[in-house]
């Protein structure tokens, strides 16, 4: 039985609606800013690669960085590897979009937060940073020992 009962998911999605309306302006749709978000990761990244990692098909692949490209968040420039295709890196623009996301973020979590005592506040940082560790260190592991956890868990 899942005692959180989601509430973190569902947390994190109502964070991700906010911060979606508040970037309604910017011009940048949830898939292109995970996208974007990917190039930012990955600086000189082809759309090749962007496909793989991201799970697209070639089509939806090139209108995001066209779109991208044309509003100014991404520039293209020759893959000396291989003249065919073309490396994607992220702007000035992009990197001022990331940094005014993760401020919304932590603006709405303090929001959040505020009506706790500082003392519950503190647990709960100290219990989320335990928890997130423990799902970092299983990410990098490739996600065995869950992935181990859930087949058994179906299995009863």
């Amino acid at each position: 039985m899942d005692i959180t009962r989601r509430h973190i998911t569902k947390i994190g999605r109502e964070v991700n609606r906010f911060i979606n309306l508040s970037l309604k302006g910017s011009g940048v749709g949830t898939s292109e800013y995970e996208f974007l978000h990917a190039v930012r990761k990955h600086p000189g990244i082809t759309q090749a690669g962007l496909r793989e990692l991201l799970g697209l098909d070639k089509g939806a692949s090139a209108r995001r960085a066209s779109n991208l490209e044309s509003k100014g968040f991404i520039i293209r420039k020759p893959n000396p590897a291989d003249g065919r295709s073309q490396l994607l890196f992220a702007t000035e623009k992009a990197h001022l979009l990331k940094e005014s996301r993760a401020i919304m973020e932590a603006r709405f979590y303090e929001w959040l937060l505020a009506d706790l005592p500082e003392d519950k506040r503190t647990d709960f940082a100290e219990t989320l940073n335990t928890i997130y560790e423990k799902c970092k260190a299983e990410s990098k592991a490739g996600f065995t020992e869950v992935a181990r956890f859930v087949a058994k868990s179906s299995a009863n």
